[in-house]
C-alpha cells in the first residue's frame, strides 16, 4: 500500500484497505482528523465512522514522518520509524509485555517512510506521565519481568538472525550529543550539578571510550530508551512505547535506564537493589545468561553515565519550550543528576575504564 506523507491523506478508502489486514470486512464511512502536531515525528488522532467496524476502534492514534521537507528526510535517515514499524509487525505479537495495540503498521525500507495506526491510549483508560510521576514500585517489578522476557528471548544469536535480523548494534557515536552538551555547559552551567558537568566534559572528550564501556557482555534485543516518557500505565501494569531506538546491546542498559529514568528518585533509591535482584531472578528462571549481583550493580553504575548524553536536548533549555515540555525536562534532568551522584558514576568509570 502507498504510505501517506501527511495525516490529511488518510481518507475512508485508504483506511478501509489498511485496516482490512487486521479487521477483515471493515468498511470505513468517514475519517475525522481530531488533532495533529509535530514532535520528532508527526502525530495525529482520528475519529472514524464505519459502515462495518469489524472490531476496529472509533479513535486511532497515528504516527508518521514529519511533513516538512528536509526534516522529513533527516528523520527518515535515522531509521527510527522503520524500526518501530518492524517491531510492531514482527516482534510485538510474540511478546508478553503490554504495548499499544497496532491496527496498521506499514513501512518502506527504501526511503524510511512509515505509518502506524494504533490504540488511542487516551480512550482506553491508560495514562502517560508528565514526567513528574514515576513508575510505581510494584509496577516496576512487573515491568522488569516483561523486560527480562524480551531480553532472554533474543539472547541466542541464531534466533536473533532468524527473527530480528533488522535489529542492529549501535552505530558509531555522532557529534549531536556532544555539541548540545557543550552548549549547555557554556550557556547554562549554573543549572547543572558538578557531577553532571564533569561527566559531560568527559563525554565530550572521550565519548568513544564511554560507548565501549556501555555495550559489553551478552548481547540481546533491547528497547534502548526506557525513560518515563516512553512508558504508560494501564492500571497497575506498565506499557512500553516508542521502539524507534530498539537495538542489540547489553540487557543491563535497559535495566539501568529504566531504574534511573522511569522511577521517581526516592523510589529508585529505596528499591533499586531489590529490583535488580528481582530482574536477575527472573532472568535465571527464564534460562538467561547469568549475571551476579555485583556485576549487575557495577554495570548499573556505569550505565548511569549514559543519562548525561541522554539529557543533551534538555540542557539546551530552549526558550520556546512549552510549559508541559519544561516540566518534563526538569523532571528528566533531576533524575539524571541524582543518579550520577547517588551511584558515584565518575568514580566507577575511573576504576573500570581507567580514565
Amino acid at each position: 500500500m502507498e504510505i501517506p506523507k501527511d495525516a490529511g491523506q488518510v481518507d475512508a478508502a485508504w483506511l478501509t484497505q489498511a485496516l482490512g489486514v487486521h479487521h477483515p470486512g471493515v468498511r470505513v464511512a468517514a475519517v475525522e482528523l481530531l488533532d495533529r502536531h509535530e514532535v520528532t515525528n508527526s502525530h495525529a488522532r482520528f475519529r472514524v465512522r464505519y459502515d462495518e467496524p469489524a472490531g476496529a476502534p472509533e479513535t486511532l492514534f497515528c504516527k508518521l514522518l514529519p511533513g516538512e521537507p528536509g526534516r522529513r528526510e533527516a528523520i527518515a535517515a535515522t531509521g527510527m520509524g522503520l524500526r518501530e514499524a518492524l517491531f510492531y509487525q514482527q516482534l510485538a505479537p510474540a511478546l508478553e509485555m503490554r504495548v499499544p495495540r497496532v491496527h496498521v503498521a506499514l513501512c518502506d525500507p527504501d526511503d524510511g517512510a512509515f505509518v502506524l495506526l494504533m490504540e488511542d491510549l487516551t480512550t482506553t483508560g491508560c495514562t502517560v506521565s508528565d514526567g513528574t510521576q514515576g513508575v510505581p514500585v510494584d509496577s516496576a517489578a512487573r515491568a522488569l519481568e516483561d523486560i527480562a522476557e524480551l531480553h532472554v528471548r533474543f539472547e541466542d544469536p541464531t534466533r536473533r538472525r532468524q527473527l530480528a535480523d533488522w535489529v542492529s548494534e549501535p552505530g558509531p557515536s555522532s557529534d549531536y550529543g556532544a555539541d548540545r552538551l557543550r552548549y549547555g555547559l557554556d550557556h547554562h552551567r549554573d543549572r547543572l550539578s558538578d557531577a553532571f558537568a564533569e561527566l559531560a566534559e568527559l563525554y565530550i572528550a572521550r565519548r568513544d571510550a564511554l560507548h565501549a564501556l556501555w555495550h559489553p557482555g551478552p548481547q540481546t534485543v533491547i528497547h534502548g530508551d526506557l525513560h518515563i516518557g516512553n512508558l504508560f500505565q494501564d492500571g497497575p501494569r506498565t506499557g512500553f512505547l516508542d521502539w524507534g531506538i530498539i537495538t542489540v546491546s547489553t540487557p543491563l542498559r535497559d535495566l539501568s535506564y529504566f531504574l534511573t529514568m522511569a522511577m521517581s528518585i526516592d523510589d529508585r533509591r529505596a528499591n533499586e537493589r531489590a529490583l535488580i535482584e528481582h530482574y536477575l531472578d527472573v532472568r535465571r528462571a527464564l534460562g538467561g545468561a547469568p549475571f551476579t549481583f555485583d556485576e549487575a550493580w557495577r554495570n548499573h553504575r556505569i550505565q548511569a553515565a549514559y543519562n548525561v548524553p541522554a539529557s543533551c536536548q534538555v540542557v539546551t533549555f530552549p526558550a520556546d519550550a512549552s510549559e508541559r515540555r519544561k516540566r518534563f525536562a526538569d523532571a528528566f534532568l533531576a533524575r539524571a543528576q541524582a543518579s550520577l551522584e547517588d551511584l558515584e558514576v565518575r568514580a566507577v568509570i575511573r576504576e573500570v575504564g581507567g580514565f
